[in-house]
């Protein structure tokens, strides 16, 4: 048995043990961005409008639904380009698309946004840049449906609604 007397001693040790402190430095830089967003363009809402099975069947996609962000009042001193991403759910079948939300009835497509040139965008992973020319500028962009290789080996789409999200982000250079 060990005498009470040594455990309070062992506890004055450990309480008097040296503590030290340091401190942490922070430092950054506050700027503005270098375009402001055209005023409606933060919430973008495509229409793919009627879209027939047997068109995903036969060609796997849509043709590309063109749309733009609009950037106005850009400060050419700021930035001379303009880097866009895209995060949301990404598709568990066709990587680098936008899955369908659970509240879609459709299945067996996914959502895909590319540059004008056709270049996909993944989602969370890619980025497409921008020059900076002018004052105003726009961000051409397409948005297109894929059907996903599951659903067309088995030709096992299910026809509905859908809604797919997702989020851009503006990084200036």
């Amino acid at each position: 048995m060990i005498p009470f007397n040594t455990i309070l001693g062992l506890l004055f040790f450990v309480m008097a043990a040296p503590s030290f402190a340091t401190n942490i430095n922070f430092d950054g830089q506050l700027i503005e961005d270098a375009c402001d967003i055209f005023p409606g363009d933060e919430n973008i809402e495509i229409d793919f409008g009627t879209v027939v099975n047997q068109y995903l069947y036969t060609y796997t996609r849509t043709k590309g639904i063109p749309f733009k962000i609009r950037l106005i009042n850009c400060d050419l001193e700021l930035s001379k380009s303009v880097t866009i991403k895209f995060s949301g759910t990404e598709s568990s079948i066709s990587p680098g698309l936008i899955a369908l939300t659970p509240s879609s009835s459709a299945r067996g497509i996914a959502l895909g946004i590319e540059s004008q040139s056709g270049d996909l965008i993944p989602i969370n992973k890619g980025s497409h840049t921008n020059r900076i020319l002018t004052k105003n500028n726009s961000l051409a962009l397409q948005a297109f449906i894929q059907i996903d290789p599951e659903a067309l080996s088995n030709k096992s789409l299910l026809l509905g609604d859908f809604i797919a999200t997702a989020t851009f982000e503006l990084d200036y250079n």
